[in-house]
Formats: C-alpha cells, sequence, structure tokens
C-alpha cells in the first residue's frame, strides 16, 4: 500500500518563516495527485516533504501504514523527477537509466531487462546509446521518466516535470505521463502551477494558497462547485467573471442587479444578503451571444463595450466593460464583434456561482 497521509503537519524554516500551516492530507494507494497553486503556495515543499528532502516540523507523515518523518529518502521506496531532469550528462542513456539498480548491486541480467523494458514503454530503444546533450528536452524527460520507472518505486514524485518543454511538447508529454501511471499502477504525486496540466492529467486535484488546502476535489467537482473565488479563479481557462452585484428583494425571491440588468435568482441563502453586495462568478463560456438565448433570457440581458477581440479559431474571445466592470466572454467565431462596439449579451442564469464578497466563500449555486 503506497497511500500517503499528512496529520496536522506543519513546515517551519530555520528563520522562522511558516509555509504550511497546518496540513492534513489524505492521497489513495494508486492514485495521481496533482498538487496546484501561485509560486510560494507550498505545493514543492509538500512534495518535498514526501520525498525526505524537507524535514517535517511538526505533525505525522506516513506513507503505507508507517510514519516515515525520521526516515532517510533512499528508504522511503519513492523516486522523484525533477524540473531540470537533473541527468548525468557522461552516462549514457541507458547508463542514467540503469545507475541506481547498479547501486543496489542488482544482477546485471535483471538492470538490462528493467531498462529496456522501459525504454521500449517509454520509445527511447533507438537513444540508448546517446548521452543527454544529443537528446531534445522531450527526450530527456522520458529518460528520467525511464530511470524513475526501473526502480519500480511505490510512490512517483513529480515536480513541474514539463515546465521547460514547448507547449506541443507538453501536450504530448501530459498524455505519455497519464499512459504511463495506468500502466504502473502505483501512486503519483504530481506538482504544477499549470491548472491545464492539473485538470487533464489528475484523478484528484489538491489546490494550494499560503500553504493552505483551499480544495481537494476531483477536476470535475473543482470546476462545476469551486468552494470559494480563489479556487474558482484558478481553475478553468479562462478564468471566470467575477462580478460585484447587488442583492434585492423581489417578491418572495431576490433579483441581482447589476447596473440596468435585473436577474432574478430563488436560491434561499440569498435572502439574508438582501440589501448586500455579493460576488457573481460566471464562466466566459457562459456568456452568451445568440438570437435565442437573447430572446429566451431577457432578464439575464446586458450591454458590454468591446474592448479587445481574440481570434482562436473556433472561437473568439471578447474583452469587455460593463457597468464599469472588466468581462470575457468565449462565443464562437461566426460572430462578427469588433473593438469599440457595444453588444448585447446573456448570462445563463443556470451556471452562476454567488461568493460572500467578505469571505470569498460560496454562498448558493444556480
Amino acid at each position: 500500500m503506497a497511500n500517503i497521509t499528512f496529520k496536522n503537519v506543519v513546515k517551519t524554516y530555520d528563520n522562522g518563516v511558516t509555509v504550511i500551516p497546518d496540513l492534513n492530507l489524505e492521497i489513495r494507494d494508486k492514485e495521481f495527485v496533482v498538487l496546484v497553486g501561485p509560486s510560494g503556495c507550498g505545493k514543492s515543499t509538500t512534495l518535498r516533504m514526501i520525498a525526505g528532502l524537507e524535514d517535517v516540523s511538526q505533525g505525522e507523515l506516513y506513507i503505507g501504514d508507517k510514519v516515515v518523518n525520521n526516515v532517510p529518502p533512499k528508504s522511503r521506496d519513492i523516486a522523484m523527477v525533477f524540473q531540470s531532469y537533473a541527468l548525468y550528462p557522461h552516462m549514457t542513456v541507458y547508463k542514467n537509466m540503469a545507475f541506481a539498480l547498479e547501486l543496489r548491486k542488482e544482477p546485471k541480467d535483471e538492470i538490462d531487462r528493467k531498462v529496456r523494458e522501459a525504454a521500449r514503454i517509454l520509445e527511447l530503444e533507438p537513444y540508448l546509446n546517446r548521452k543527454p546533450k544529443a537528446l531534445s528536452g522531450g527526450q530527456r524527460q522520458r529518460v528520467a521518466l525511464g530511470r524513475a520507472m526501473v526502480r519500480n518505486p511505490a510512490v512517483f514524485l513529480l515536480d513541474e516535470p514539463l515546465s521547460n518543454l514547448d507547449a506541443k511538447l507538453r501536450t504530448e508529454m501530459r498524455s505519455q505521463i497519464a499512459a504511463l501511471h495506468k500502466r504502473l499502477q502505483t501512486t503519483f504525486v504530481y506538482v504544477t502551477h499549470d491548472q491545464t496540466e492539473a485538470m487533464t492529467m489528475g484523478d484528484r486535484i489538491c489546490v494550494m494558497k499560503d500553504g493552505i488546502v483551499q480544495q481537494f476535489d476531483t477536476p470535475q467537482n473543482l470546476y462545476n462547485y469551486p468552494c470559494n473565488v480563489f479556487v474558482a479563479g484558478f481553475i478553468g481557462s479562462p478564468q471566470m467573471n467575477f462580478l460585484t452585484v447587488k442583492v434585492e428583494k423581489s417578491g418572495s425571491g431576490c433579483v441581482l442587479v447589476f447596473g440596468d440588468t435585473r436577474m432574478p435568482v430563488s436560491q434561499p441563502e440569498l435572502q439574508g444578503y438582501v440589501g448586500k453586495e455579493v460576488i457573481m462568478g460566471i464562466r466566459p463560456e457562459h456568456i452568451l451571444a445568440d438570437e435565442d438565448s437573447l430572446t429566451k433570457s431577457p432578464q439575464a440581458v446586458f450591454t458590454a463595450k468591446v474592448s479587445l477581440t481574440e481570434m482562436m479559431g473556433s472561437e473568439i474571445y471578447l474583452y469587455m466593460e460593463s457597468n464599469g466592470q472588466k468581462m470575457l466572454a468565449r462565443v464562437p467565431s461566426h460572430f462578427h464583434f469588433h473593438t469599440e462596439e457595444t453588444v448585447r449579451l446573456a448570462i445563463d442564469m443556470s451556471k452562476i456561482h454567488i461568493f460572500d464578497k467578505e469571505t470569498q466563500k460560496i454562498i448558493c449555486r444556480a
């Protein structure tokens, strides 16, 4: 069993700076978990504590059912893949992959079998006699993965392994790493600041900020049910629009007032916010431009002035301003909008998220 459990783990450096104030997290056996968040959120520190490269200041860290706070890295049955590849430049691909097994004094025929099997899976067979400088970035990253694979660890740790690759290679390597996880049936913990990587690769994603877990859930749930403004803004590309609106009483329900637009809502949770401002979140893809939506939802129609358009192929990004607030919409490319044009659009009221302006936590969803 290679489940990983943090129980009230604190990480404080010698200068007194605490980067992880109180971490409770459980990663299940054979799960692919992605730690994601902005720079300095504590995700790499968390990974390095699992690896044993950073000490745990307080609390307990388990791998399986064993506390590993004081277990050295070489005894943890983990393998780590770094952003910088960390290959030995004077060794061939074969020797790089075999080196850790040779240190363990494994039989030569067993080393050869493991290296060639990993090379076959990673399509590195033609490069086994080359040195790292003769390889592309994607090939070097596959060698780093192969070097970890041959050790057959209980846990794979990957620290932003694709950040040095170009966009096309990143996409290819994402699918290769995901396929590798399915093939090896091993626990993977992957660190990235790229939410696209997180969404496409992880079984579950741990969103972190300031060393604190904001939400730990499946990609789909993070997208559909964010627990606060930070998660809602971090997950999804382009990010969610956040509009300040006022809640007013209307009959037995409420309306959200955005300029001249008065959007009816029936959520009982908003009754306590009558007369107050809240944050309404709406994703760019849920702002609609088609005539049918404008006709069917007249109460959710607003006007905006276009400040910039970006042609993205099948869709256009509209950067706009409405009622003094900036917005972004994704609309099909057959719509012909122009800079400085005033446009009419509709908000899909079945997709809105309402957040408390003070706490930034979710109040309700449509």
